[in-house]
């Protein structure tokens, strides 16, 4: 029987090697569709989730809003309320700001170891203006924080930034004792807003006076490069009144008090 001899397959034949190059450039090209594949069902799945996000309903913005201000410990007064030598109440100086832009510069008064007697909160809003709730409520929260009460008019009254409406509380009984009085201002040239409270005076006209006195002392200490509100208090000095109580006065009201009782023009 005649016998026959097997032929080794030669390594470097240019066949086989054509083949292994084309077997890898197909299986290269196969790994890039299926990561191509791949990366373009992230993006798809990426599209549609930002699509539901933004079709969420708007979150309230509330409680963040009031939560957002907070002490700004490094920053200088920009207000004063001159006061007589002769005034025994302690004062607080407070400055709050906004991540919007907005600073809140709060003035207290208290006699030694009593609660508040008087507020006054000059505002310089931000962006987050729109944020805010209305004026007239954030007062009668702050001028009666375990209630909710609110206020009506209680007259006008002159100062050197113009005409002042007077607000009280509503729902106080004839024998009760005055009322305690509360304002804001609004200074459009300077965006600005100017509001707090008093209880001052032993009679309602002295506290109408109380408030006043208080707006008249006001003072600007420095304006930040800000000219509008540098102008807005320039002028209003020119208009600014006289605090000094006379000695019966004195007598019937407190430090902030004036001389006669401010012209009452009428309510809302």
């Amino acid at each position: 029987m005649q016998s026959f001899s097997g032929t080794r397959a030669d390594p470097h034949d240019p066949s086989r090697i054509r083949s292994a190059l084309t077997s890898f450039a197909d299986e290269c090209c196969g790994t890039l569709a299926r990561l191509i594949v791949y990366v373009g069902a992230l993006a798809l799945l990426a599209i549609v989730g930002l699509h539901f996000w933004n079709e969420l309903p708007a979150r309230d913005i509330g409680p963040t809003a009031k939560a957002a201000w907070s002490p700004a410990t490094r920053s200088y007064p920009a207000f004063a309320v001159s006061q007589p030598e002769s005034f025994e109440k302690t004062a607080s100086y407070e400055i709050l700001r906004h991540p919007g832009g907005g600073r809140k510069d709060v003035l207290r008064w208290a006699a030694a170891a009593e609660k508040p007697i008087a507020e006054l909160e000059i505002y310089r809003p931000g962006d987050e203006l729109s944020e805010s709730g209305p004026a007239l409520a954030e007062l009668a929260d702050r001028m009666d924080p375990n209630g909710a009460r609110e206020l009506e008019a209680a007259g006008i009254i002159d100062s050197k930034f113009g005409a002042v409406t007077l607000l009280r509380l509503a729902g106080l009984a004839r024998g009760d004792a005055p009322a305690c009085l509360g304002f804001v201002k609004r200074l459009d040239q300077a965006d600005l807003r100017i509001s707090g409270w008093s209880c001052q005076g032993d009679t309602l006209p002295a506290r109408r006076a109380a408030v006043g006195c208080i707006l008249n002392r006001l003072t600007l200490l420095t304006a930040g490069n800000d000219p509008k509100l540098a102008e807005t208090f320039a002028r209003a000095e020119l208009r600014r009144g006289s605090c000094a109580p006379s000695a019966t006065a004195a007598a019937a009201a407190s430090w902030v008090t004036e001389n006669e009782n401010p012209q009452l023009r009428g309510a809302f």
